[in-house]
C-alpha cells in the first residue's frame, strides 16, 4: 500500500515557497506500510539482484508476533477514498481498471496490497499462509512476489484458501538453460510451469479469489522480445495477468537502460505516503534498500506513528528536499528526489 490521499495531492502540488510545509501539509500523520518483508531468506542466484552479489545483512526471518503487532497498526483504505483514487488514475495517466501492464499494477494493484515480499522468497516462510489469514481477517489485502522453483503446491493452496490476493512467479525464460543462467541453479522453467497450472486447477475447482500474476523482467536481452513473445504463448489460455516489468533503479544495475514505468519518471514520494518493514523489524527508507542503509526506527521497540513521525523521518524527508548528496536517493536512484525537480 502507498497513501493514495497524498500521491493524489502531491499531483497538483506547486513548488514554490516552504515545500516542507507544503509537503506536510497533505501528509498523513498515520502510517501507510508499502511492503513487509517478512524473510530475507533466498535459495536463488539471480544475476540482476543485489542479493545475490552485495547484500551483507544477515539472513533474519520476522517474528510472528512482529508481524501481528505490525499489521495490527495498519488501516485499510475506505471505497470513497478508492474511488477518486480510480477517477484519478484514469484521468493523469489514461490507465483504465480492466488493463494488464506494468503502469496498470503498480496504480491498481499495488496501493491495494501489502507487499509481503523484499530481498527473499516468501515461500521459503513457514509462517505465511498464516499471516495471509491474519491479514485477511483484518480487511487487508496480501500480495508477494516468489520464485515459481519453491512452488509447494499444498502450501500455496493453503494461502489461497486462506484469503491470498495476488501471487506473482518471476519467469524469465521457457527455456530451463536460459532460465539457469538468469536466476541461478535452483531456478526452472518446466517443473515450474506444471505447479503453476496446478495451482490454476485449484483456484478453479475451488473458486480462489487470487489472482496469478506471470511476470518477466526486461533485462534487456537481445532475445527479450522473443522470449516475452514465448511466455504469453504458454499462457495464452489461462486465467493469468501476465506483463513485462521493468527493472526498477540504479541501485544494483551495471548496464543502464531507461524504466518504462510511468512513475518512475516523477519525484520520489515514497518519503511521505509509504513505509518498508525489513525482516529484522527495522523501517529502512524504503524496499530498495536491499543492505538497510537508511533506518529510521525499529518496529520492535517503536510504533510505526512515533517512526513515521520522529526525527529521523524528518530529517529524511528534508534530505529528499535538499537532494543532499551522500545518500542512495541523491546519488543512484533513477527516480529522483523532489530537490531535483524543484
Amino acid at each position: 500500500m502507498f497513501d493514495i490521499d497524498f500521491y493524489r495531492q502531491f499531483s497538483t502540488l506547486t513548488y514554490t515557497g516552504d515545500v516542507f510545509s507544503a509537503l506536510e501539509s497533505i501528509r498523513n500523520p498515520d502510517p501507510v506500510v508499502y511492503n513487509i518483508e517478512t524473510t530475507n531468506a533466498c535459495n536463488m542466484k539471480c544475476q540482476m539482484c543485489p542479493r545475490t552479489t552485495m547484500m551483507t545483512r544477515p539472513v533474519e526471518t520476522m517474528k510472528p508476533d512482529l508481524f501481528e503487532k505490525i499489521i495490527d497498526q495498519i488501516e485499510p483504505f475506505t471505497e470513497q477514498q478508492w474511488d477518486m483514487w480510480r477517477q484519478f488514475v484514469y484521468a493523469r495517466y489514461k490507465i483504465a481498471p480492466f488493463e494488464m501492464n506494468e503502469n496498470h499494477f503498480f496504480l491498481y494493484v499495488i496501493p491495494q496490497v501489502i507487499q509481503l515480499h523484499g530481498y527473499g522468497d516468501p515461500l521459503l516462510d513457514k509462517n505465511m499462509a498464516t499471516y495471509v489469514k491474519m491479514l485477511s481477517e483484518r480487511g487487508l489485502k496480501s500480495y508477494f512476489s516468489c520464485n515459481p522453483a519453491n512452488i509447494n503446491v499444498e502450501k500455496v493452496g493453503e494461502m489461497m484458501a486462506n484469503g491470498l490476493d495476488y501471487i506473482k512467479f518471476s519467469i524469465e525464460s521457457v527455456d530451463d538453460n536460459e532460465h539457469k543462467q538468469i536466476r541461478g541453479s535452483a531456478s526452472n522453467f518446466t517443473e515450474s510451469y506444471k505447479k503453476i497450472l496446478e495451482l490454476l486447477n485449484i483456484k478453479r475447482d475451488f473458486r480462489h479469489g487470487t489472482v496469478i500474476v506471470i511476470t518477466m523482467l526486461d533485462l534487456n536481452r537481445k532475445n527479450q522480445a522473443q522470449g516475452y513473445l514465448e511466455l504469453n504463448r504458454m499462457f495464452a489460455d489461462k486465467d493469468v495477468y501476465i506483463y513485462l516489468k521493468s527493472e526498477d533503479t540504479l541501485w544494483y544495475r551495471k548496464v543502464y537502460h531507461p524504466t518504462k514505468s510511468i512513475h518512475w519518471s516523477e519525484p520520489c514520494k515514497h518519503p511521505w505516503m509509504s513505509m518498508t518493514i525489513k525482516s529484522n523489524g527495522e523501517a529502512a527508507m524504503c524496499m530498495e534498500d536491499y543492505n538497510n542503509e537508511i533506518v529510521l526506527g525499529n518496529a520492535k521497540t517503536e510504533s510505526l506513528k512515533d517512526i513515521w513521525n520522529g526525527e529521523k523521518y524528518v530529517d529524511f524527508r528534508k534530505q529528499h528536499i535538499k537532494n543532499t548528496k551522500g545518500i542512495r536517493c541523491s546519488d543512484y536512484c533513477e527516480m529522483g528526489t523532489i530537490g531535483k525537480f524543484i
